[in-house]
C-alpha cells in the first residue's frame, strides 16, 4: 500500500510470522485477559514498545511502526494487538513524552520488558467527553481528591496516568494503585469480556516527579498527542476487519450450498468486495494520516486523524458484521471467534473518542480551516 523502509518490512514480516507461528492456536481465549505469555515473547524478541527510547528498553523507532506491529499482530491476535496498543501507544507514551527523568526511570523499563502495565484514567461518573468539566482535582500541594471510571485493565496494572484539574488547568499526574488513599471501588464487566473499574482517590499525596503535564499550554501538548493514540486506534480497528475478513474469505471458498461453495454465490461476492474496498479505504485514510506526520515530524493532522478513527472503527464493526453473517449461525454462537471479534469491535467506536466526537472535530477542522489540500 505504501513502501516501506527495508528495516519497516523486516518488522511487519517477523510481527506476521511470528503472530501465526506463536499465537494463532489460542488467538481467542484470551477473553479479555491480558496475554501474558505472548507479551513476554514479544518482549524477549525486541518488539515489545518498539516506539520508546532505547534508554528505557524501547526500539528507538517511531509511532508509525508501533501501528505497524498492531496491524501485523492483530491480524491473527486481537487480544495480543490490544495489549501492544495500549502500552505503546497510550499511557505509557505519556509518561514517556511529558515525565520527568525520574518517572520515565521509574515506570517504563517494567512495561518494555512485559512485566506491568499502566491504565489510563480519564473518565468520570459525571464527565465523559467533556474532559473540561472533570471533578478530579490535584491542588497546589499536590494532593489528588477525585473519582474515575471505566478504567480498563486495572487488576493488572500497577499504576495509572490520571487526567486532573490543577488550579492553573487541567493536567495529568501518574498514581500508583497501592498508594493511600487509592480504592478501586468496583469492576464492570464489558462487553468483550474485559474489566473495567471505578477508582476514587482520597487525599492522595502525588509526588513531583510524577506530574506529567500541568497547566493550559503543556495539557494542549498532551491533548494533541492523542492523535497518535486515535490513529493506533483505528490502526486496532483495522486489524480486527482483516481478521474478519480473512476468515469470511476462506469459509466462503470452504461452505457448500446448493452444490457450490458460497463464495461462488454473488451475494456473497458483493459482500467480500464491499467489505475489502472498506477495509482498504480505512487503512488508506489511517496511514495517510501517520506518515504525513511521520514524514514532516510532526503530530498527526486533527481533521486526518479524526476521519481515520470514525471511519475505520465504523467500517471494522461493519465488515465483522459482515463476516459474522457469511458465517450464519455459526458464526453467531458464542465462543465463535466472529463473535467475540464483533464485540471487540463494537467497543472501538466508543474507546479514544466516541464517533459523535469526532464528527465534531472534523467540523470544527472543517470550519477553521477548509477543505484539505488535494495533494
Amino acid at each position: 500500500m505504501f513502501d516501506l523502509t527495508g528495516e519497516q518490512e523486516m518488522i511487519l514480516s517477523s510481527l506476521e510470522e511470528m503472530a501465526r507461528d506463536q499465537f494463532a492456536e489460542k488467538a481467542f481465549e484470551w477473553h479479555g485477559e491480558p496475554p501474558w505469555e505472548n507479551v513476554e515473547l514479544l518482549a524477549d524478541r525486541g518488539f515489545l514498545g518498539i516506539n520508546f527510547d532505547e534508554a528505557y528498553g524501547g526500539g528507538g523507532m517511531t509511532e508509525f511502526e508501533a501501528m505497524l506491529s498492531i496491524e501485523a499482530v492483530g491480524s491473527v491476535c486481537p487480544d495480543t494487538a490490544e495489549f501492544i496498543y495500549n502500552q505503546q501507544m497510550v499511557a505509557p507514551r505519556a509518561i514517556e513524552m511529558f515525565g520527568t527523568e525520574a518517572a520515565k526511570d521509574q515506570y517504563l523499563p517494567p512495561v518494555l520488558t512485559g512485566e506491568d502495565f499502566i491504565a489510563i484514567a480519564i473518565s468520570e461518573p459525571e464527565s465523559g467527553s467533556d474532559v473540561g468539566s472533570m471533578n478530579t482535582r490535584v491542588d497546589n500541594g499536590l494532593v489528588l481528591n477525585g473519582e474515575k471510571t471505566w478504567v480498563s485493565n486495572v487488576p493488572h496494572a500497577d499504576a495509572t496516568v490520571v487526567w486532573v484539574k490543577f488550579e492553573e488547568g487541567l493536567g495529568s499526574v501518574v498514581v500508583e494503585f497501592d498508594w493511600p488513599g487509592v480504592e478501586v471501588q468496583e469492576h464492570y464487566t464489558n462487553m468483550h469480556g474485559g474489566t473495567q473499574s471505578q477508582i476514587r482517590f482520597e487525599d492522595v499525596d502525588v509526588p513531583e516527579e510524577n506530574v506529567l503535564t500541568r497547566g493550559k499550554d503543556a495539557f494542549v501538548e498532551q491533548l494533541k498527542a492523542l492523535n497518535w493514540e486515535r490513529l493506533g486506534c483505528a490502526t486496532l480497528a483495522n486489524s480486527w476487519a482483516r481478521n474478519g475478513l480473512e476468515k469470511a474469505i476462506e469459509y466462503a471458498q470452504q461452505r457448500e450450498q446448493f452444490g457450490q461453495p458460497i463464495g461462488d454465490f454473488q451475494g456473497i461476492e458483493w459482500k467480500l468486495a464491499d467489505m475489502t474496498t472498506q477495509l482498504e479505504a480505512a487503512r488508506l485514510l489511517t496511514y495517510r494520516a501517520a506518515l504525513t506526520a511521520h514524514d514532516q515530524g510532526r503530530i498527526p493532522d486533527r481533521l486526518e486523524t479524526s476521519m481515520a478513527k470514525l471511519y475505520s472503527t465504523e467500517r471494522a464493526e461493519r465488515v465483522v458484521s459482515e463476516a459474522l453473517q457469511i458465517h450464519g449461525a455459526n458464526g453467531y454462537q458464542r465462543g465463535h471467534p466472529l463473535e467475540y471479534l464483533y464485540r471487540l469491535a463494537r467497543g472501538r467506536r466508543l474507546a479514544a473518542g466516541t464517533d459523535e466526537i469526532q464528527k465534531n472535530q472534523v467540523a470544527s477542522a472543517l470550519k477553521k480551516n477548509g477543505l484539505p489540500d488535494l495533494v
